[in-house]
């Protein structure tokens, strides 16, 4: 997917979504204590390191408590707020200001963190070619409700099939899947997922 568009629709999504951010962020508040945005480093193109913005959906130092950075359906870190946020991704709104700042794209494999990607075979590591995304095939693919090779496959297959039609595929059924609340971020059957 081409930069300018990424770009356009980056721009487009947070100006409409922002009433919606703000309000997530007041609510976060008001339930705990601790800063609404969470920041985590993740591994992006080329294995370059950055720092993802998400809304918090935990309790605040969640990741020193627990299973530390690893999520578990029915994590009982996971605030209230958290829950609803989780549900519908909500929380991974601000994940479009990394999509200007150009360490995201809107499709592409979900980000992951350094941990995960020292596990990596030669193979895996080719995840990495590419833009990490908001969504991506594996997300409207089962995502956590699938083990994490799994996951990996999905990706390396958008990796060496990628195209603009693919990308507006994997659009229209993120969009599809927000709308019906199926959660595309947080599985509802479970599944390990880097603390957010």
């Amino acid at each position: 997917m081409t930069r300018v568009f990424d770009l356009l629709v980056a721009s487009v999504a947070l100006v409409l979504t922002s009433p919606l951010v703000v309000v997530a962020m007041i609510a976060i508040r008001i339930e705990s204590s601790g800063s609404p945005i969470y920041r985590q480093r993740r591994v992006g193109k080329d294995g370059e390191p950055f720092e993802m913005l998400k809304l918090r959906t935990m309790v605040s130092g969640a990741e020193h408590h627990g299973a530390g950075l690893a999520v578990n359906f029915g994590d009982p870190r996971i605030t209230r707020v958290g829950h609803i946020l989780r549900r519908f991704s909500i929380d991974e709104l601000p994940n479009l200001v990394n999509v200007l700042r150009g360490e995201m794209s809107i499709v592409g494999p979900r980000p992951t963190i350094q941990v995960q990607v020292d596990q990596y075979t030669e193979r895996q590591r080719r995840r990495l070619e590419v833009k990490p995304g908001l969504t991506g095939w594996a997300q409207v693919n089962g995502r956590a409700s699938l083990p994490w090779h799994e996951r990996i496959e999905l990706d390396l297959w958008y990796v060496e099939h990628r195209s603009f039609l693919l990308d507006l595929r994997i659009i229209f059924r993120t969009v599809e899947m927000l709308v019906m609340g199926t959660g595309l971020y947080k599985g509802e059957k479970g599944g390990w997922k880097p603390n957010a």
